[in-house]
């Protein structure tokens, strides 16, 4: 029984740190609560009765959105500075929120979508035969998630009171924006791939044109950059509030920004990502092997045309 709630402990921590550190508790208590009841309802609720995990799509990025708008009403610092970063989160969230419920009115799922199948093989895997309550911790941990390691940056930023902008808060922000608009442009990439596929009757087909070419998956290395950002944003913040808080503490909000990274690289590499992306692209696209052999998974790089040539000359 404890392997299924093996993943949750880290979460829990990261939260109770927030909760045990007077400059978050509030704040951190309000977000908390507000995901965990978000989730039961978005998540937990319609995943008992259908058996489907896809709904943490839609509870997810509306947990960011949640996280914007607990900053915007409660954090204390600097009013632009939490202004900024409350709306980053809110745009994140509810961007990606809408866009899932807009798929939920259009019947996306009504079947589990393919990651979240793939999910099923790392269960079996691992032993957990009892798929609905493995469903039930998967969606539970997305909101710990969101309470604890996801909500730092936002937080640490939001409670600095120095009215002083620093050059590395600019980076961060316009690192977010040049991160923003690589996933917007690699996600409009591909819908014109596939829509030309699709006039011209092709099925199959590999997308490597565009930002495609140089890594298999630019849109999830955008969208981790996009937290790199808001990272890198925090780390001003985080020198600032450096005599706010006991210094265990604050080296633990350090070591959670840090992690918050790590989070979401797993998650758009490992857990949701690339690799259970590929699994199902590997079946379905004939070329999609050699596409693997020639193009980066998840860090942009050149086309490896050693290898094209020597596939080439094998044909």
């Amino acid at each position: 029984m404890l392997k299924y709630f093996k993943p949750l402990p880290i979460f829990i921590l990261g939260w109770a740190l927030l909760l045990c550190t007077p400059l978050f508790s509030d704040i951190s208590l309000i977000n908390g609560l507000a995901q965990l009841a978000l989730f039961a309802v978005v998540v937990c609720l319609p995943a008992w009765k259908t058996g489907r995990l896809s709904y943490v799509d839609i509870g997810w990025p509306l947990g960011l959105a949640v996280i914007g708008l607990v900053t915007l009403l409660m954090a204390e610092g600097d009013p632009l500075r939490k202004s900024v970063v409350g709306c980053v989160y809110l745009f994140i969230g509810l961007r990606m929120g809408l866009t899932a419920l807009k798929m939920l009115r259009l019947g996306a799922f009504d079947t589990e979508l393919p990651r979240y199948q793939f999910q099923r093989r790392r269960w079996e895997k691992a032993g957990k035969t009892n798929t609905m309550l493995a469903i039930q911790v998967d969606a539970v941990l997305q909101g710990l998630a969101n309470a604890s390691f996801l909500c730092a940056p936002a937080f640490v930023i939001a409670m600095n009171p120095n009215p002083e902008i620093s050059p590395l808060e600019v980076f961060g922000l316009v690192l977010w924006l040049a991160a923003f608009a690589m996933e917007t442009i690699a996600d409009k990439q591909k819908v014109a791939f596939m829509r030309e596929m699709k006039q011209r009757g092709e099925k199959g087909k590999v997308c490597n044109v565009g930002l495609w070419r140089y890594s298999r998956h630019p849109n999830y290395f955008a969208e981790w950059m996009v937290w790199n950002a808001l990272v890198i944003a925090a780390i001003p913040s985080f020198i600032e509030l450096y005599s706010a808080m006991p210094l265990i503490n604050w080296v633990l909000i350090g070591a959670s920004l840090m992690y918050a990274s790590f989070i979401m690289y797993n998650t758009l590499v490992i857990f949701t990502g690339a690799i259970p992306s590929e699994y199902y692209s590997v079946q379905k696209r004939p070329d999609y092997k050699q596409y693997q052999q020639e193009t980066n998974m998840f860090f942009p790089g050149p086309v490896k045309t050693g290898v094209e040539n020597t596939l080439e000359e094998t044909r």
